[in-house]
């Protein structure tokens, strides 16, 4: 037998097949790459508004319990609104009113994280300022915002959610 005869007997691809075949798989990831990012970005916003709605129902659960005199103005400070001093008192816990027990009144099992920008340092705002404020006036926490300058996807800044 003849080189030529074994060589033409042997099945396989050719490198222009091989090299049809990788080019049709790049054009195919690069069109699913997009579709992963906006996913991605769709469940942080999902996150950051389940958690922003956590917090926020916390703040009100404290404000209610002290409207409800179930924590005792005493342990506020005067011109608080009856609104949280901090965002930490929520989770450490506030001494109940009329309890010689010493029991601790507690609305957040932690501070959760921001997952847009990955820490537990939120934009915060007292009752007295401005709804659209960016500092904190210190008096207590009657809002709570993201620190993120990010654009979501339905064309809102985080900070106004």
């Amino acid at each position: 037998m003849t080189r030529s005869a074994v060589l033409a007997g042997q099945r396989g691809y050719t490198f222009i097949e091989l090299l049809i075949v990788t080019t049709i798989l790049l054009v195919l990831a690069s069109a699913v790459m997009p579709l992963a990012q906006v996913a991605s970005q769709r469940q942080r916003e999902s996150e950051l508004r389940r958690t922003l709605r956590e917090m926020r129902t916390a703040i009100d659960a404290f404000k209610n319990a002290v409207d409800l005199g179930l924590i005792p103005t005493t342990e506020l400070e005067p011109g608080n609104e009856g609104y949280p001093p901090t965002l930490e008192i929520l989770v450490e816990g506030i001494s109940a009113a009329g309890d010689a027990s010493g029991r601790q009144l507690r609305f957040l099992r932690r501070i959760p994280i921001d997952p847009t920008t990955g820490s537990s340092d939120w934009g915060l705002r007292s009752y007295q300022d401005s709804p659209t404020s960016t500092t904190w006036g210190r008096e207590n926490v009657y809002d709570v915002y993201t620190r993120s300058s990010g654009t979501a996807l339905d064309g809102t800044t985080y900070t106004e959610w």
